[in-house]
């Protein structure tokens, strides 16, 4: 069974415009965070920039028993996520990516996203700042992400 489902992600606590040097890392600055599309790095959903009050990215996808799947949805099955991608913005849009975060769908909990799956929307809400202020990267489980299931 082939069923239809959005995941909505919402982020909170933007780290700003600009960020490091942080441990001999270089800087950067017009930083702004988009959903990076499956095969397509150079394809963002939506930028938003990096002092945004919140942003939030809406992903149609279809579900196989517990196989999320759409254009967005990166990983093979068992593996799934959603990846954020920060970069910075030059004068002419274009945007170089210089971290990322992995929202993993596999760390969802069956009965939030067989919920979810009812209802059409899983929706994750996190924090996008990472403890020493720098745009959150790697591999993001709860509890730095919350999972819920809403109707679409």
């Amino acid at each position: 069974m082939v069923d239809g489902l959005r995941i909505r992600i919402d982020g909170v606590d933007l780290p700003g415009r600009a960020c490091g040097p942080d441990g001999g890392t270089r800087s950067y600055t017009n930083i702004h965070v988009a959903v990076q599309r499956r095969d397509r790095p150079g394809e963002l959903l939506d930028p938003q920039p990096g002092d945004a009050v919140s942003a939030s990215w809406t992903l149609e996808c279809t579900v196989t028993g517990t196989d999320v799947r759409g254009p967005y949805v990166q990983g093979r099955p068992g593996g799934r996520f959603v990846h954020l991608s920060w970069g910075t913005v030059d004068d002419s849009a274009a945007f170089g990516m210089f971290r990322r975060a992995k929202l993993m769908l596999d760390a969802v909990p069956a009965d939030v996203l067989d919920t979810a799956v009812r209802e059409g929307l899983l929706v994750g809400r996190l924090r996008l700042t990472d403890g020493r202020g720098n745009p959150l990267c790697a591999r993001v489980v709860p509890p730095h992400i919350a999972w819920t299931a809403g109707r679409g």
